[in-house]
């Protein structure tokens, strides 16, 4: 595989953040924002259905690129010891899990995702790529982390090794598992997972349900494992083209999809994932800048990236 160029300080975020702070046009995402109760809580029971027709619409094309660029990002994911488990946090269509399972012959990857129109396009994905002995190290389940909880044999509960079903609100997860590889497996604790990918995943949902989140990220991970956070940043380009009848929330915004997109700086990112248990081992502005072809104009994209480590 060609190895990707990439490059992450192509401008200054500080000098973004002047541009941005000083421009009357974009003063209405920088001012408090003032409700009750925002949408993204309102629509917290039916979340997954926006995300079921989003990636309905983009099943076909190349909506979705292969993110080799996170093997140079995170490349504990290529050098880790033999055996190690993954788990992808929101794998949507595999752009993630592609690459990781590529680079790296000797990891086994869980993934999942609320959508279950998304895991049977990462399913495709994977499948036609001819990935060597995929059906033993590739997984899928569905699970929203952000309102059920993973379920229990990801995190080491015993009572799964004997194939007991468990009464609290995460067994009903145990029905979940809709890859018939994983079924022999949904049957014995695994013990906890040695990385936590989370990919443009935790952006996906209002600020309040975030803290829950991690802390489910947490309780799943070994001691000394790594979770590795990339997600969009303040003042990304994407942020800056929302109207003001989007916001529904301090840096938070909802598309006309349904969708959900939180934008992050790099205090709010330290402070819930510290706030869980973990700690910060890099955190930083990721920030590139391409060129669209059809128009020639310069786009400045923001993402933060961060790794984060379960105390050992």
């Amino acid at each position: 595989m060609k190895k990707a160029e990439y490059f992450s300080k192509d401008f200054d975020w500080d000098e973004l953040r002047v541009e941005v702070e000083n421009d009357p046009s974009f003063r209405y995402h920088l001012v408090p924002f003032q409700h009750s109760l925002s949408v993204a809580e309102e629509k917290e029971e039916a979340e997954s259905q926006p995300w079921n027709e989003f990636h309905h619409r983009h099943a076909s094309g190349k909506f979705f690129k292969e993110r080799r660029y996170l093997l140079q990002e995170f490349p504990e994911l290529v050098s880790c010891e033999g055996n190690s488990r993954v788990l992808e946090v929101g794998c949507g269509n595999g752009s993630t899990v592609l690459p990781i399972l590529r680079g790296n012959e000797k990891v086994t990857v869980y993934a999942c995702d609320c959508s279950t129109e998304a895991l049977e396009r990462v399913k495709e994905t994977i499948y036609a790529s001819n990935l060597v002995s995929i059906e033993h190290r590739f997984h899928t389940f569905c699970c929203d982390f952000s309102t059920s909880g993973f379920p229990t044999w990801l995190n080491g509960n015993p009572n799964q090794a004997n194939g007991k079903q468990t009464s609290d609100s995460r067994g009903k997860n145990e029905s979940n598992l809709n890859d018939s590889h994983s079924l022999k497996e949904s049957r014995c604790y695994i013990g906890g997972v040695d990385f936590i990918t989370l990919i443009f995943t935790l952006s996906a949902l209002s600020l309040q349900r975030m803290p829950k989140s991690i802390k489910e990220c947490f309780s799943v991970m070994k001691p000394g494992g790594l979770l590795l956070f990339r997600d969009y940043g303040l003042y990304d380009m994407s942020m800056l083209r929302f109207e003001t009848d989007k916001r529904v929330g301090f840096r938070e915004y909802m598309r006309s999809d349904g969708t959900h997109s939180y934008f992050f700086c790099l205090d709010t990112v330290r402070n819930l994932f510290t706030g869980a248990g973990f700690i910060e081992i890099e955190l930083e502005y990721c920030c590139v800048k391409s060129v669209n072809r059809r128009n020639g104009k310069s786009m400045r994209r923001v993402w933060v990236h961060g790794k984060f480590q379960k105390p050992v």
